[in-house]
């Protein structure tokens, strides 16, 4: 039953918190031997900046809860979430930068769909997957790659989403003319506090040079707020047709990355569509859950620090079903609403 499966994970949270943290230097992977599957992305700055406050701020017993989950004593923790049918709004630290790590690939895709839709490109142009050069950490401003095999973009797209692929998201970086272009583009949507500033080889192989868990850097950095933002935008249509909404949506809800993370213990009748990430000291999802009364909610979990990445997943996975159960409780208040009345499916 889902109730005992919730509490399972919220003991394993609490003994997740108890454990002794790890140096911030050992790395994760979400999957290995395969060239086209992440070493995950992330990136930090050059420039150190001290967050105004580490301390969560609440107003109601739900943000509590969540607040309480996303307990800050062994790292950071930020949340931002939003039920798209009411507007209704949970955060923890919600404005403050966080690492992006591989979520970033959902803004570097929309921003390539946008221009197959503006004619500059098709779903059928095809790319060079970019493979990394060996070099030395911080050896250069850009980490060395080289052409490897081409891949029609739709294929690019559907492996960097669901593999969290790297080579094939920097294929698609290259295609649109770099970080700025994707800044660009959600700056465009109104979405500020998100930034890329480097490829993905060069934040993979840079990884490690600061502790996100006590740092916090404006570089290759988005807030949880913002990436619920993103989320929303192109759920609803805002963003992008709804012919790329579907390529780029379709791909995330056949994500095979992050199993122990937002999908966990979310239940088997709801549907998430979601974008992990992780490097050293980080992991983090982003996604939408499709709840069985047809209301969607858009999620941004990023967790550092909390002593090992399987202490990282079981908090996120934690906060999402907590998510989850508050704001069903929520729409149970209100049961005059018509949830399945959303204009959109995810059309995955």
């Amino acid at each position: 039953m889902a109730f005992p499966r919730f509490l399972a994970a919220l003991t394993g949270i609490a003994a997740a918190l108890a454990a002794i943290a790890t140096p911030a230097a050992a790395r994760d992977t979400e999957a290995q031997g395969d060239d086209l599957q992440a070493t995950f992305d992330s990136t930090f700055g050059t420039q150190a900046r001290s967050p105004q406050s580490f301390d969560a701020v609440y107003a109601s017993s739900f943000e509590q809860r969540i607040a309480m989950l996303a307990d800050p004593a062994m790292g950071r923790i930020g949340v931002a979430a939003v039920d798209l049918a009411t507007g209704e709004e949970v955060m923890v630290l919600g404005d403050q930068l966080f690492p992006m790590a591989s979520t970033s690939k959902v803004a570097i895709a929309a921003t390539y769909l946008e221009m197959v839709e503006n004619g500059k490109y098709s779903l059928t142009s095809e790319f060079p997957l970019m493979m990394p050069v060996a070099s030395a950490k911080y050896s250069s401003a850009k980490a060395p790659v080289r052409a490897g095999q081409y891949m029609p973009a739709i294929d690019l797209i559907e492996i960097m989403i669901t593999r969290s692929s790297n080579p094939a998201t920097d294929a698609l970086l290259a295609a649109v003319g770099g970080p700025s272009v994707v800044n660009e583009f959600m700056k465009r949507k109104g979405i500020g506090q998100f930034s890329i500033n480097r490829d993905i080889a060069t934040l993979v192989r840079d990884d490690g040079e600061f502790n996100p868990a006590t740092y916090v850097d404006s570089r290759d950095a988005a807030t949880p707020r913002a990436m619920t933002r993103l989320l929303s935008g192109l759920y609803k249509g805002e963003f992008l047709s709804d012919q790329s909404r579907q390529v780029l949506l379709g791909a995330m809800s056949r994500t095979v990355t992050g199993k122990r993370r937002i999908p966990a213990n979310i239940p088997l009748e709801a549907r998430v569509s979601h974008k992990t990430g992780t490097l050293s000291n980080t992991s983090s999802d982003v996604g939408l859950i499709e709840c069985p009364d047809g209301r969607v909610i858009a999620v941004a979990i990023y967790v550092t620090g909390q002593g090992s990445k399987q202490a990282r997943e079981e908090s996120i996975a934690g906060i999402a079903r907590a998510l989850y159960d508050g704001f069903a409780a929520r729409a149970q208040a209100n049961p005059v609403r018509n949830w399945a009345s959303a204009p959109y499916g995810n059309g995955g």
